[in-house]
């Protein structure tokens, strides 16, 4: 069983995609709802919306899309994006390039379990929590 994060954006799903595709790497596929088989069901102001987007890259995928229910877009902080990071050098890139333009909450730092670790809010306002568990020598 495998979990994946699932963003909800009112409209701007493309740039937020295209930004964290920038911050993280991977590859992203983007389908416009105009180019899906709901075209003709959906008004044609929708027709740039994204249906649905998918970053992935080595087990990662984050996925998103424009597609908002009847009472529109809540934003709360009842979800975050964890990000696990292979080295301490990809946390502190992928902090420093998610950050910006939004508020660093919790800067990274060193922690009693042994992580890099650190949390952020994004431009878009989803909450993304960072970490890198560093290896001990043996």
């Amino acid at each position: 069983m495998q979990l994946y994060p699932y963003l909800t954006f009112s409209g701007n799903c493309r740039e937020a995609m295209t930004f964290y595709k920038a911050c993280l790497g991977g590859e992203l596929t983007i389908q416009s709802v105009g180019e899906s088989a709901v075209s003709k069901k959906m008004p044609k102001q929708m027709k740039d919306c994204v249906l649905h987007a998918t970053l992935s890259k080595n087990g990662m995928v984050l996925m998103a899309s424009d597609m908002v229910g009847e009472k529109g877009l809540i934003k709360g902080n009842n979800i975050a994006v964890t990000l696990n990071c292979q080295t301490e050098e990809e946390v502190k890139a992928c902090y420093a390039k998610l950050s910006e333009g939004g508020v660093a909450n919790h800067p990274l730092q060193n922690n009693f379990w042994g992580a890099l670790f650190g949390d952020l809010t994004d431009k878009f306002g989803n909450h993304w929590i960072l970490n890198y568990t560093k290896k001990h020598s043996t």
